[in-house]
């Protein structure tokens, strides 16, 4: 699809979202799942990166879309997002985000979905914003956030609402590696590109059995529960 555009970059599969903030909609879930089962289709050596354009990797949840829905609608919809993050998450392959600019609420946690994460060092910042938001986390995003980060940097990120760059995020495990604007994504490649010719079947093992309570809080009939106070 022209919003989401898949290219190749030898054995690495490039996904480029294009919709500006790359806020996530039905059209947008529809593009990416998109050019996953392309992805997923393909046979022989592969390996993953997604970026954005411009200042924007994600902003996550469009929330002007989200609010004219009815709450039927609004948690269906949230389950297929949670849903897209395991997809990336237990792709049978290395994957890597190319982080080329702000990720945002939902964004940072599609970032995080990955194996390794790139950061762009000169602009842009990581933040899960839920606290001045006045959003909760439901289920599947708490466990996606804690697995791949840990209890005290999800204190860091999720409890202060923090805008963190690339120093930082590095620092705190939040990202694998910077480089500025036109390193980003060749830093990701060369990151993934070494594993495109391991076994797509041992990748798919072994992530299944390191996140298997990931796997189910992601994709469980508990994805969408909110704690209740």
């Amino acid at each position: 699809m022209a919003d989401v555009e898949l290219t190749r970059d030898g054995d690495v599969f490039v996904v480029t979202m294009k919709l500006g903030e790359n806020r996530f909609n039905p059209g947008f879930l529809a593009a990416m799942n998109a050019v996953l089962d392309e992805v997923e289709g393909s046979r022989g050596a592969a390996a993953l990166v997604t970026t954005g354009e411009g200042k924007f990797y994600s902003n996550g949840l469009d929330l002007d879309w989200l609010s004219q829905q009815e709450h039927a609608v609004s948690i269906g919809f949230l389950a297929e997002v949670l849903r897209l993050f395991a997809r990336i998450a237990f792709l049978p392959m290395a994957t890597c985000a190319a982080i080329n600019g702000h990720a945002f609420a939902g964004g940072g946690m599609l970032a995080l979905a990955h194996d390794w994460r790139v950061m762009r060092s000169d602009r842009g910042f990581f933040c899960l914003p839920e606290l001045d938001l006045g959003m909760p986390l439901v289920l599947g995003m708490r466990t996606l956030i804690k697995e791949r980060l840990g209890g005290r940097v999800f204190r860091d990120t999720v409890l202060t609402g923090a805008r963190i760059g690339a120093g930082d995020a590095l620092r705190m495990g939040i990202a694998d590696l910077a480089g500025g604007e036109n390193e980003v994504v060749a830093l990701a490649l060369e990151k993934v590109r070494p594993l495109a010719a391991k076994s797509r079947d041992a990748f798919g093992v072994l992530k299944r059995g390191a996140y298997a309570e990931m796997f189910e809080d992601l994709t469980g009939p508990r994805a969408t529960e909110i704690p209740k106070v």
